[in-house]
């Protein structure tokens, strides 16, 4: 009985500067794999369809549970999480790819420093320092804590910049992740107390008016978040503060 294999494309680049290839990978199938312990088999034995001994592949993965962002590539043509990418529900050979978007470090690493400098420039936490001296906090009202839980399931994978054609090696645009979460921090009681700053931070270059309003993010987002509704809803947001300061409010 012929033994049931998968079959990897890989997209190789040893450095930032170094020339791209592609290498295939053929490994025995197992139950229940996901692209991660696919390419966990092809580390144990890097060995090419070809014969080739190579180095082998290099990405990145910690919560393996669509928590953390880190294991996003480009599988089969679409960006999403290697960890939930079932082995059963892919067409082969599955043809992995680093995002385009961000910039290559080795193989199917990328860095999304260009997220988390978005997330500092639009202050995306809530400041507690004194806080506690204000005694216990406002109580939030359910329906507003539903809204925020949905828009806190952010995990920074980079899925809506990956998409976005507004985001390019060259421009600054900050993309729907930081927007989104300047919506859910300014929902926040305490946090309300910065929602200037935040809006201010959108207003610069970059900023929410280089959004084209291509609505990619929202379909590539893994977590359903509402994203082009917080769009719109820090749009009419900004709207506002921008008349407040026109007229010395």
């Amino acid at each position: 009985m012929e033994t049931k294999t998968i079959t990897l494309r890989v997209k190789r680049q040893d450095a930032p500067t170094a020339p791209s290839r592609w290498e295939e990978f053929r490994i025995a199938y197992k139950a229940n794999m996901n692209v991660i312990s696919a390419l966990m088999e092809v580390q144990r034995q890097p060995v090419t369809v070809a014969g080739t001994r190579t180095t082998a592949p290099v990405w990145e993965a910690n919560c393996l549970e669509e928590v953390c962002g880190s294991c996003t590539m480009i599988i089969n043509g679409k960006v999403r999480q290697a960890c939930s990418a079932l082995i059963d529900r892919l067409e082969q050979p599955i043809v992995l790819e680093p995002m385009a978007k961000f910039p290559l470090i080795r193989d199917l690493v990328v860095d999304r420093t260009r997220m988390f400098d978005a997330l500092k420039r639009v202050r995306a936490w809530i400041p507690l320092d004194g806080t506690y001296n204000l005694g216990p906090g406002p109580r939030v009202d359910p329906e507003a804590g539903a809204s925020a839980y949905s828009l806190s399931r952010c995990m920074t994978c980079g899925c809506c910049l990956e998409v976005c054609p507004q985001v390019t090696p060259t421009s600054s645009f900050i993309g729907a992740a930081a927007i989104s979460q300047v919506r859910f921090f300014n929902m926040h009681p305490t946090g309300k107390m910065h929602a200037r700053e935040r809006l201010d931070a959108l207003m610069g270059e970059g900023g929410l008016a280089d959004c084209g309003n291509a609505q990619n993010c929202v379909h590539a987002c893994p977590k359903e978040i509402p994203l082009t509704e917080s769009i719109a809803a820090v749009g009419r947001d900004m709207t506002r503060h921008m008349l407040k300061r026109l007229l010395g409010g």
